[in-house]
């Protein structure tokens, strides 16, 4: 018997346990899911922890969410299976350490969710000759991830939609190579625009015959598996109070490092960083939250989102309400939320500038996304005088960004097998407009009944 319920930020929609919640992805009223209840971990409890492997941690952790969903040994295997690879965690200085979150199959940090975002799905779906569509949009690295994560996975298939111009040639090449039940939607627009098309397929009654589900952030099944990082870093540095610096766009992992947070994980404070596309930093300043459109184009790609989806679990954690289109409804405890997250904006030229210096100190290869909250850590030091441990989420391999590490170290990054290999594979990708009609149009061919 599954225990945990699951609510709309909406509030407009009853609540609904994990299972539900992961294959609808968006509530009814169009509101993201959130837990009912935050578990909080007893005094001592992580210590017992401190042995675990990653898997093992995982397991841990996520079955304060998930207990009657599956059994404890069902848990461990899905876990096992999902992360058969090395979390380093490297020291770079005295009170520096990179969390190294990029040594997945397609060497992103959307690894840690969509893997095990699969299994769960693959195991809860049930026996039927009807086929799930899963949706994603993608600015960069969720479109490979979810793509090999659900690469063929029976009864599931997955569209990807990103924008072509916006995408490394590497990122591009690990969606559109797969082929069998996976499809490459190049959409000619924005990382946001590809989001709204896939928000408004879920609510259009005209594709009630398809059985759709999303495997962007917005789906739970993605949200809950990020917790994970922050306890395992915590717990691997001793369970001091830490800073984390996390690079963000969509803001899933800040989420997650939110609700370790709540668990009594001892984070001290979340340093948020975005690229230009400034419009959280704004808001945390100004308390006037406004979309940008369309999204500034910057090389931490996969962070061009002018209007973060999971912002609206945030506002909803700290008691405001913010609907699907941006409007806050609700104000949140703006006190406690500047309280927990310190946040800023960096631009391409501090990004590319953090690139070279860190190399150039400390012979770290840093990508786009990680420079970007080297960044924001480094400021956050000289405008606070913090001078306590900090842990860097590193959330991309450099190999992913070649051209410009190229360009600005002079050197070619080691490339990963897992990257190579999508080197001489043929692409499939269909162009489309940023247009509803002609999506819906290719769902209903391609997909319905």
């Amino acid at each position: 018997m599954q225990k945990l319920t699951f609510y709309s930020t909406n509030r407009q929609s009853p609540e609904v346990y994990f299972s539900q919640a992961l294959f609808q992805g968006q509530a009814p009223d169009r509101g993201l899911y959130m837990p009912g209840t935050i578990p909080v971990f007893q005094s001592g409890e992580l210590r017992t922890l401190v042995d675990g492997t990653y898997p093992e941690i995982a397991s841990y952790v996520l079955w304060k969410y998930l207990e009657g969903v599956f059994s404890k040994n069902e848990l461990d295997r899905h876990c096992a299976a999902a992360y058969p690879f090395d979390v380093p965690l490297e020291r770079i200085d005295g009170c520096t350490y990179v969390l190294r979150l990029d040594q997945g199959p397609t060497a992103s940090f959307k690894d840690f969710a969509a893997r095990l975002m699969a299994r769960f799905m693959g195991a809860l779906r049930p026996s039927t000759d009807r086929k799930l569509v899963v949706l994603t949009a993608t600015s960069g690295d969720t479109g490979s991830a979810i793509a090999h994560a659900f690469f063929k996975v029976p009864g599931i298939d997955v569209v990807v939609l990103f924008p072509p111009d916006e995408v490394s040639t590497r990122q591009r090449k690990q969606m559109t190579t797969l082929g069998e039940n996976i499809t490459a939607l190049g959409i000619d627009g924005k990382f946001d625009d590809c989001q709204a098309l896939v928000k408004q397929a879920f609510s259009d009654p005209e594709l009630d015959s398809i059985e759709l589900s999303s495997a962007n952030s917005i789906n739970i099944g993605r949200l809950l598996p990020q917790i994970v990082y922050y306890v395992y870093a915590s717990i691997r540095l001793g369970l001091q109070p830490l800073v984390f610096a996390i690079p963000s766009g969509n803001f899933g992992n800040t989420m997650g490092a939110l609700l370790a947070k709540r668990m009594e994980v001892p984070i001290q404070k979340l340093l948020v960083a975005t690229n230009a596309n400034d419009e959280v930093p704004v808001y945390l300043s100004t308390a006037t939250y406004r979309k940008i459109v369309p999204s500034r184009n910057c090389i931490s790609n996969a962070m061009n989102v002018g209007h973060p989806s999971n912002f609206a679990r945030v506002v909803d954690f700290y008691g405001g309400w913010m609907d699907e289109t941006g409007t806050i409804r609700r104000p949140p405890n703006l006190e406690a939320m500047r309280h927990d997250v310190w946040t800023d904006s960096i631009g391409d030229e501090e990004t590319r500038r953090a690139i070279r210096n860190v190399w150039q100190k400390h012979r770290l290869m840093l990508e786009p996304h990680g420079a970007v909250g080297w960044a924001g850590l480094e400021r956050y030091r000289k405008n606070t005088g913090y001078s306590g441990i900090a842990v860097l989420v590193e959330t991309a391999h450099p190999a992913k960004f070649p051209e410009e590490i190229g360009r600005l170290l002079g050197l070619s990054p080691e490339v990963p097998e897992s990257l190579s290999e999508v080197e001489t594979k043929m692409e499939n990708v269909i162009p489309l407009p940023a247009d509803y009609g002609q999506f819906r149009q290719f769902l209903s061919r391609r997909f319905a009944r």
